[in-house]
């Protein structure tokens, strides 16, 4: 039983430094993805480790202190998700309509048929925005009946596993469609004008996985997010980023998008809202994100039922109330995380100047 626990402590130990490294090999950024599973398992361990291994060895110590550690370490990066945490965002006080915007974004699967479902959810909870990722023509085709309560839309269909669309009850302007990093993985870039007439500058985004079936690294994913980053820390326009990020709430380099760009996350505090991978609970991670500016407090944030994805949708409701939230603070940036963001975007040869900034 005791190599059996010294066994468990060094795959604990391995799965838990690996993140620290900058390699961008799709495994090793891909154990930044399951803290909260390698946190269960460590707890777990700890427990066995009192009940079966001799506490009176000091040998046994520096296993249990080593689990002790990494569990620590995991916590550290999950806590923020959870109900304990001070909340990043403020809770809304003034709920007038004029002042609401209410955004549904929904990775809906390129061969998921089910466009009745994702329908149904919208006439139900009636988003002023809906973003569908992974649209192609097909769904586009469905999707068309909404225009009749969403006459405003910007579309981009694919078959590659990366077609948007969007579709606004509010006006949409100064529309863009880029292909920031790679030439066949767009996103979105537009004002959305609100009831009150302010001007919101949206992008919407869905950078392409670090897997074994498409990009080796993720290089191509933290080159798109750190420019966007670095594109709107320096708007004075209230500013909205969402999408698929293809990345945890929790990873290096989300958590580098949330520092450097200056954006606020309305999951801090409240929960992690796991959007992926709607069929396993067990392996259910937050994929799909939305960052705003100061400018906004959150109303509600709720995770959809299921249309039959491999994603929950995810449905913010946010107020405009710039003075309301003008001391909310995020997270700060370093000399040092400028130049790791730097350093993404330099790899990969693309400028915060190639996002566009519509309204500026």
């Amino acid at each position: 039983m005791q190599l059996v626990l010294v066994f468990c402590t060094l795959i604990i130990v391995l799965v838990t430094v690996l993140p620290l490294s900058k390699n961008q090999h799709w495994i090793v950024r891909g154990m930044d993805f399951p803290r909260l599973q390698i946190a269960i398992v460590s707890a777990t361990a700890l427990i066995a480790h009192f009940i079966f291994l001799d506490i009176q060895m000091i040998s046994n110590w520096v296993i249990i202190g080593v689990t002790i550690a990494c569990l620590i370490w995991q916590l550290w990066w999950i806590l923020p998700y959870t109900c304990i945490w001070p909340k990043e965002v403020r809770a809304a006080r003034d709920t007038s309509p004029e002042k609401q915007l209410s955004i549904l974004t929904s990775n809906v699967l390129t061969p998921n048929r089910n466009a009745d479902s994702l329908i149904k959810l919208v006439k139900k909870h009636k988003p002023d925005v809906l973003v569908t990722l992974e649209s192609d023509q097909w769904w586009e085709d469905k999707l068309i009946v909404l225009e009749e309560t969403m006459p405003y839309s910007i579309k981009c269909p694919l078959s590659n596993l990366y077609g948007m669309h969007v579709f606004s009850k509010l006006p949409l302007e100064n529309q863009e469609i880029s292909y920031l990093v790679e030439k066949d993985v767009p996103s979105i870039h537009a004002s959305l004008i609100l009831r009150t007439g302010d001007k919101v500058r949206v992008h919407f985004i869905h950078p392409a996985p670090p897997s074994p079936t498409e990009n080796e690294e993720s290089a191509e994913r933290d080159a798109e997010l750190m420019i966007v980053a670095r594109s709107v820390v320096d708007s004075d326009q209230p500013v909205i980023v969402t999408g698929d990020l293809n990345d945890v709430a929790w990873s290096t380099t989300t958590r580098l998008f949330h520092k450097i760009s200056g954006l606020l996350d309305p999951r801090v505090g409240r929960g992690m809202y796991n959007t992926f991978h709607a069929k396993y609970f067990f392996l259910r991670w937050p994929l799909d994100h939305l960052f705003h500016s100061q400018h906004f407090t959150l109303q509600s944030l709720q995770r959809l039922p299921s249309i039959g994805s491999d994603h929950f949708a995810l449905l913010t409701r946010l107020v405009f109330s710039p003075e309301e939230g003008s001391d909310q603070k995020g997270l700060t940036s370093d000399a040092f995380d400028y130049d790791r963001s730097k350093e993404m975007t330099e790899k990969k040869g693309v400028s915060k100047s190639e996002v566009p900034c519509p309204g500026e």
